[in-house]
């Protein structure tokens, strides 16, 4: 077998190895909700808690975001729902749960503040 030949044959495997399979594309409604909900943390002011830690909304969003791209290219998120119980509410490392604090008002779960974000962005829809 030639150089080429024996490099082809043997690249190929590795070339196809990298291709990933395609993900069903999630309804609009779901991007844009999430949307919405991504841009209320932006918008809040309010510090997120984290594996220890507080954030502002900005590196809250930025590791939300991440979580949700990571979850939706694994067909994981069907419904906005999905979004807040899979990428939102804890810790995918340690499993605590993420809260939100806004303010001098006592911290909640961040399940309880996104899924009240989703309920008022619904009723004015």
């Amino acid at each position: 077998m030639n150089r080429r030949r024996l490099l082809a044959t043997m690249t190929l495997p590795l070339g196809l190895s990298w291709v990933t399979p395609g993900h069903a594309a999630l309804p609009r409604s779901v991007e844009a909700e999430v949307d919405s909900l991504l841009a209320s943390i932006e918008t809040s002011g309010c510090s997120f808690y984290r594996n220890g830690s507080w954030h502002d909304p900005k590196a809250a969003v930025a590791h939300l975001r991440d979580k949700y791209d990571y979850l939706v290219a694994r067909d994981l998120i069907a419904t906005t729902e999905d979004f807040i119980e899979r990428a939102a509410t804890k810790s995918s490392l340690s499993g605590q749960p993420y809260e939100v604090k806004c303010g001098s008002s006592a911290a909640v779960t961040s399940g309880r503040w996104l899924y009240g974000k989703l309920a008022f962005l619904r009723a004015s829809s």
